[in-house]
C-alpha cells in the first residue's frame, strides 16, 4: 500500500533536483475497429481515441499543479496497427496513419506509438503492407511512431523480416531527406519487445493488456547523478557497492513518486493502472544525462575500460530500487543510452572515445540497445541488417530486450554533425569499424533458431 504522506515527503525532497514524470502513456486497444472498409475503420479509430483520451492531457496537467512535478509528455500507445490492415494496401495504411495522427493532435498528446508489426516468427500480408508503407507513413505524419519486433528468445530471429526492415530504414531516411532522415528516428526495431513500454518510439499496447490502461515512465538521471555526487562529497572514497546502494535508494523514491502520479491519473480517468517504468531516459540538457552518471562514478572518458561495468551497475541498481518500491514495475526500467539524446554520450562519440563496438557491448547490460545512432547516408542495407541481427542476438541469447534506432542521414558522411533539435538532440555521424564483409551471411535470410535455453517447459 502506498502511503501518500511518505511520497509527498519524497516529492518535497526531490523538487529541487528537477524530478519529472517523463511520460504518462494511455494504451488503447483498437482491434474492434477492424473492417473491410478503410474509411469506416479510420472513422472508428479516430472516434475511439478521441473518446478514450479526451481528458488525458487535462488530468496530467492537474497532477502537475497538485504535486509540483511536471508531466513532460502525454502519449498514446495503441494495439498493433498491422492488425487492422488485413486485406488492405499501402494507401490504406497511410490513411490509417493519418487518422491516428489527426486523433493524437486533437487530444493534444505529443506522440502516438503502435504502428507496430510483430514478425518474430513469421510475417502476414498485413504486416508486410505496414512495413512497406512506413516510408510514406513516417514522412507524412508528425506524431505517429512505429516499431517492429523481429525476434524473441522463444521464437528465434526472423532474418527474412530483417532484410525487409533494413531496406525500409534506408527508404524512410530518403523519404524524409528534407529533415535529414528524421523519419528513421521514429522507428525502433526490437527483439523481445515489451508489451507495456510507455516510452517512444517503441510503445504499443500488447495482446495481454486491458482495453485501456495508464502506464507511467519516470526518468530521473539528474536526480540519480546528484545523489551520487552528494555521496562522493561526503565520502570521496565510496566503494562501488556503496554507490549502487545510493542509486537503489534514489530509484526507490523516484518510483514511488511516479506510481502516485500514475495511479491518480488512472483513477481520475476511470482507467486501470498498468506499470511504472523507471528508465533513466536522458534529454540533451546538461544535468539530465546518463553519461554524466558514469562520469560521476569515475569513468572520466566514456568508452574507457570499465564503462560496460558501470552501465551494468547502474542498470541493476535502478531495477532493484524500482522493484522494491512497487509491485507494478514494468516496461524496460533501466538505463537507456540514446546517443543523440544524451550530450555526454554524443560528445564521447564525436571525440572517438565511444565507438559503436563499445556501445554494442554496453547494450548487453543496459535496458535497450543501439539507440539514436547516426549513420552515413550511403550505408548499405546489409550493414544495417547486420547491426540489427547483432543486437537481436544479444537480446535473444540473454533473455532481455534489445533494439536499434538507426538513422542513415542522406548526403552525410562520417564525422558530419546533425541536429534534430528538442528532445531528439544532436550528434555526429559514426559507423562501425568494419562496415563491409557480412553481406553474404546476412543475405542468406531464413531464420536463426531459438537458443536451447528457450526450452523452459
Amino acid at each position: 500500500m502506498i502511503r501518500t504522506k511518505e511520497i509527498l515527503s519524497t516529492v518535497r525532497m526531490l523538487q529541487e533536483e528537477n524530478l519529472d514524470v517523463r511520460t504518462v502513456t494511455m494504451g488503447i486497444n483498437i482491434i474492434d475497429c477492424a473492417g473491410p472498409d478503410m474509411d469506416a475503420v479510420c472513422e472508428a479509430v479516430y472516434a475511439k481515441i478521441c473518446r478514450k483520451a479526451a481528458n488525458l492531457v487535462r488530468v496530467c496537467d492537474e497532477m502537475t499543479t497538485r504535486y509540483g512535478i511536471p508531466v513532460v509528455n502525454k502519449r498514446l500507445a495503441i494495439s498493433p496497427a498491422s492488425q487492422l490492415l488485413g486485406g488492405h494496401d499501402a494507401n490504406d495504411a497511410l490513411a490509417l496513419a493519418m487518422a491516428l495522427d489527426r486523433a493524437a493532435a486533437d487530444v493534444k498528446v505529443d506522440l502516438l506509438g503502435g504502428f507496430t508489426a510483430l514478425v518474430h516468427k513469421g510475417m502476414t500480408p498485413a504486416e508486410r503492407t505496414m512495413i512497406e508503407a512506413l516510408p510514406i507513413v513516417l514522412r507524412d505524419t508528425k506524431r505517429v511512431c512505429a516499431s517492429i519486433n523481429i525476434g524473441t528468445t522463444k521464437a528465434g530471429m526472423n532474418v527474412d523480416a530483417i532484410l525487409l526492415v533494413g531496406k525500409t530504414i534506408l527508404q524512410i531516411a530518403h523519404a524524409t531527406a528534407d529533415t535529414q532522415g528524421f523519419g528513421a528516428a521514429k522507428l525502433v526495431v526490437f527483439a523481445n519487445i515489451p508489451e507495456d513500454n510507455p516510452f517512444m518510439a517503441g510503445a504499443y499496447l500488447g495482446a495481454g493488456e486491458p482495453e485501456t490502461v495508464i502506464n507511467v515512465g519516470v526518468s530521473g538521471p539528474g536526480v540519480v547523478k546528484r545523489a551520487v555526487d552528494r555521496l562522493l562529497e561526503v565520502n570521496p572514497g565510496a566503494t562501488l557497492d556503496e554507490i549502487a546502494e545510493e542509486v537503489k535508494h534514489t530509484a526507490f523514491r523516484v518510483t514511488r513518486t511516479g506510481e502516485l502520479i500514475g495511479r491518480e491519473v488512472a483513477e481520475r480517468l476511470s482507467v486501470p493502472f498498468g506499470v511504472v517504468d523507471l528508465s533513466l531516459a536522458p534529454t540533451p540538457r546538461v544535468g539530465d544525462s546518463i553519461g554524466e552518471i558514469y562520469q560521476s562514478m569515475g569513468i572520466r572518458n566514456l568508452g574507457a575500460p570499465g564503462t560496460t561495468a558501470a552501465v551494468a551497475l547502474l542498470n541493476d541498481a535502478v531495477k532493484k530500487g524500482g522493484a522494491f518500491a512497487s509491485s507494478a514495475v514494468g516496461g524496460l526500467s533501466g538505463a537507456f543510452i540514446p546517443v543523440m539524446e544524451d550530450h555526454a554520450l554524443a560528445y564521447a562519440v564525436e571525440h572517438g572515445t565511444l565507438t559503436l563496438e563499445k556501445l554494442e557491448a554496453m547494450t548487453a547490460v543496459c535496458s535497450v540497445g543501439l539507440d539514436m545512432i547516426l549513420l552515413p547516408g550511403d550505408t548499405p542495407a546489409a550493414t544495417i541488417c547486420g547491426m540489427i541481427m547483432d543486437e537481436a542476438a544479444i537480446g535473444i541469447t540473454n533473455r532481455k530486450t534489445t533494439a536499434v534506432r538507426l538513422i542513415p542521414v542522406p548526403g552525410k558522411k562520417l564525422g558530419d554533425r546533425v541536429d534534430f533539435g528538442g528532445l531528439f538532440g544532436s550528434g555526429t555521424i559514426t559507423q562501425v569499424t568494419c562496415p563491409l564483409g557480412g553481406a553474404d551471411f546476412v543475405n542468406r535470410g531464413g531464420h536463426v533458431p531459438a537458443p536451447i535455453h528457450s526450452l523452459t517447459n
